[in-house]
């Protein structure tokens, strides 16, 4: 379900036996970094159903309530094509648990985001996160600001409701061109 060809990353979502395959790649333990700028070049999946992301995650999480301790699941994007073609998501979550807190889902509209490759981008320093498409700015956030190292995901996610996937059309791909971090010096 991961396969790097033609200088991309590519990340499917297919059916095999009966049985529903999805894939993801991350940098735990591999790179894990705080604040900086974080860009990712991606073609999106074509079907409603599976979605494509872009995501920073803690491995504190779950251990507590405050972000700035324990981190922050950072979405710089996530693709819901159920939500329309020319739309992408993104969201802050802390605090996992019975006490989760989330800034509920941010829609960012770029005509023909759905079409061909495009760049997605976070800025997160000590103070804000800043959400970008195609440089263009879409949201400022001072929610949840986390201040450790978390780790980068690319991941093709089902949904938690398996009637989602009625209009999905198997087999489906997330290209990536690129992921860059810069950091200030």
């Amino acid at each position: 379900a991961v396969q790097v060809e033609d200088g991309l990353l590519k990340l499917h979502a297919f059916v095999k036996d009966d049985k529903i395959y999805i894939s993801a790649v991350g940098t735990q333990n591999h790179f894990m970094t705080k604040y900086g700028y974080f860009e990712c070049r991606a073609q999106l999946q074509k079907s409603p159903g599976v979605w494509a992301a872009f995501w920073i995650q803690s491995t504190e999480i779950a251990k507590g309530e405050d972000p700035a301790t324990f981190g922050a699941e950072i979405d710089i994007f996530e693709c819901f094509r159920k939500l329309g073609n020319d739309i992408v998501s993104h969201n802050v979550h802390w605090a996992y648990g019975p006490n989760q807190q989330t800034t509920r889902g941010m829609q960012s509209t770029l005509k023909g985001v759905c079409e061909g490759f495009h760049t997605f981008a976070l800025e997160w320093t000590p103070e804000q996160y800043t959400f970008f498409i195609d440089g263009y700015k879409f949201y400022e956030v001072t929610a949840g600001i986390s201040h450790i190292e978390e780790y980068m995901i690319l991941s093709m996610e089902l949904p938690s409701k398996m009637e989602e996937l009625k209009h999905a059309v198997f087999p489906d791909v997330f290209m990536v061109d690129y992921v860059k971090v810069y950091k200030k010096k």
